[in-house]
């Protein structure tokens, strides 16, 4: 219902997003597994989504389910052999023992605005704004995140709005307004544009 109510709010406000809408089916799908959900944003950071999809296939083939203790339990070599970097190798596994031993409760974000959440995310190590963004999007259902470090959308804005890439400030600012308070929706939907594969954290 919510995503319907968005789709012809946004429609109202912007004719291109409008049209976009118009094009795409479908709607924004989560796992509704936080551990999950955080560890495919680790993957996800600073490479393209088909990079991304290679290494957590190659992940799911190793252990079959995502939880902390099967990640905990992998050897660094086995998650290079994943296509892991040094670093996110360090991020992962410490997530892991970051929900093994309860260092932090994702029940506070259900009392936290969305800037204090991406802030309590990002106590995590390798947990940064996007991340927690990507988080808050597909796990949480926020409605209103507008990614403004994510490069395919950023690309995606200016290739629909035929602008220079990367946006200015001011345009994203506009923009951001203009669809407020559905920024995710609209997120999604520029998302839907540049990449043939449906994002999905």
């Amino acid at each position: 219902m919510l995503w319907t109510h968005a789709r012809i709010s946004l429609s109202l406000k912007d004719k291109i997003i409008a049209k976009i809408i118009r094009k795409y089916d479908g709607e924004l799908i989560t796992k509704n597994d936080p551990f999950y959900s955080l560890c495919k944003s680790i993957v996800g950071q600073q490479v393209s989504v088909a990079s991304a999809e290679a290494v957590w296939r190659r992940l799911n083939i190793k252990i079959k389910q995502i939880t902390p203790k099967n990640i905990r339990n992998l050897s660094d070599k086995e998650l290079k052999s994943c296509g892991f970097s040094r670093q996110k190798i360090i991020y992962i596994k410490e997530l892991a023992n970051n929900f093994i031993n309860k260092n932090f409760n994702l029940n506070k974000l259900k009392n936290m605005n969305d800037e204090d959440a991406i802030n309590y995310l990002s106590l995590n190590k390798g947990i940064g704004k996007w991340s927690s963004e990507m988080f808050l999007l597909f796990n949480q259902n926020r409605l209103n995140i507008f990614p403004i470090q994510d490069i395919g959308f950023l690309k995606g804005i200016s290739k629909n709005y035929k602008i220079q890439y990367p946006p200015n400030q001011k345009y994203l600012n506009l923009l951001r307004n203009k669809w407020n308070p559905y920024c995710s929706v609209g997120t999604w939907y520029i998302w839907r544009t540049v990449d043939p594969e449906i994002v999905q954290y």
